[in-house]
């Protein structure tokens, strides 16, 4: 038995090293080497300072600004630390009262009701954490954004489409805008603050 222990005790401590030291220090130095950026979170930077990242949603409830999807992230919107889907099924009451409270939400702040609200505006996405809504969800917020800033709706719309990204490798996913980058060039049109 003694014979079997020193062997096991080697080869554990040597797969401890090699996978938990090795191994994540190689791939993290190939990840900061290749991919310096991403590796250090996809943060977007303005005026030298980091206003949040391209990969996470922000809360943004101003009427001149964009909206994005709804986080189901507790105990706070948006947190990383937490990233999970509401869980909520279709037959859920819960799911209506959220949309409801949403679609009233977005009464409230001027959106013109009478057309169809995109649902990415009223749901949640799987990971709670979605940085990016449809060009729909966009455009439906145009004029509300347009009004607020004091802009034209044409002004806005441009920015809408400048900031719209296609398909990944124009094959995979849907077109998609993200809500931080179009609310940061709103700023930069015309600020608010």
């Amino acid at each position: 038995m003694k014979t079997l222990i020193r062997p096991l005790l080697v080869l554990f401590v040597l797969m401890t090293v090699i996978t938990g030291l090795v191994y994540p220090v190689v791939v993290t130095g190939i990840g900061h080497a290749l991919f310096a950026r991403q590796a250090n979170g996809s943060l977007i930077e303005k005026n030298s300072k980091a206003t949040g990242s391209e990969l996470i949603g922000q809360q943004f409830d101003a009427p001149y600004y964009f909206w994005g999807r709804l986080s189901a992230t507790s105990p706070m919107p948006y947190n990383a630390q937490n990233s999970s889907g509401s869980n909520l099924g279709p037959t859920n009451p819960a799911l209506a009262d959220e949309i409801k409270g949403r679609i009233d939400a977005l009464k409230a702040a001027g959106n013109d009701m009478s057309q169809p609200v995109p649902v990415d505006l009223v749901t949640s996405s799987g990971s709670g954490l979605d940085p990016e809504i449809s060009p729909a969800a966009a455009a439906y917020q145009t004029a509300r954004v347009a009004k607020a800033r004091g802009l034209t709706t044409e002004q806005v719309s441009g920015l809408v489409a400048s900031s719209t990204l296609g398909r990944q490798f124009g094959l995979f996913g849907e077109a998609r805008v993200n809500v931080l980058n179009l609310n940061l060039a709103l700023d930069d049109l015309k600020p608010m603050h």
